[in-house]
């Protein structure tokens, strides 16, 4: 894994080989996050990371000045990874929730000001989502939401909606809570 830029540019973890998560390609990181960084989404701002994986969204937000990052990821492999990566960094800038995505939107601990989610694409509650975080109180007025998704789904009459971006085969849709 590679943290593309900000204080913690080009720093590379070895992933584990039997981790489970299907990263972000970094070709599509890179452009999420000029996206962002255009629209002066990230510095000082609080950021929740569902379905974490290997952290590295996460830690692309903490590299590139977000005050707090929250990252819930319920597999052990992936979240004992978060985990040295952050005690390798020294940064608590992260905070590792391990569990269910479903349970911590249920009963989130805050409000955040962005919201990025990277659910398996075949997961069988795949198309709640978007909908399940923009009505959770982890979203308030004026959250950014950043699902991941293949070409296959279209979010586009979800109320919020805003734009979808395509980078080879990884697909960003964005909505704004109301």
């Amino acid at each position: 894994m590679r943290i593309i830029r900000g204080k913690y540019g080009r720093r590379r973890f070895d992933v584990p080989k039997n981790i489970t998560a299907r990263p972000t390609t970094d070709f599509a990181r890179e452009n999420l996050f000029n996206i962002l960084e255009n629209q002066d989404e990230i510095e000082g701002k609080s950021v929740l990371d569902l379905f974490a994986g290997t952290g590295a969204i996460s830690w692309e937000f903490v590299s590139r000045g977000a005050r707090s990052v929250t990252a819930v990821e319920e597999a052990p492999v992936q979240s004992r990874f978060i985990l040295s990566v952050k005690e390798k960094l020294g940064d608590d800038s992260l905070e590792l929730f391990r569990g269910d995505v479903f349970r911590f939107l249920a009963r989130p601990r805050r409000d955040y000001d962005i919201i990025f989610a990277d659910p398996p694409y075949t997961h069988p509650r795949f198309a709640e989502i978007p909908s399940l975080i923009l009505e959770s109180q982890a979203a308030r007025p004026g959250t950014l939401v950043i699902v991941e998704h293949n070409a296959s789904h279209d979010f586009s009459d979800i109320p919020g909606f805003e734009q979808k971006r395509a980078y080879g085969s990884v697909n960003f849709s964005f909505f704004r809570k109301p």
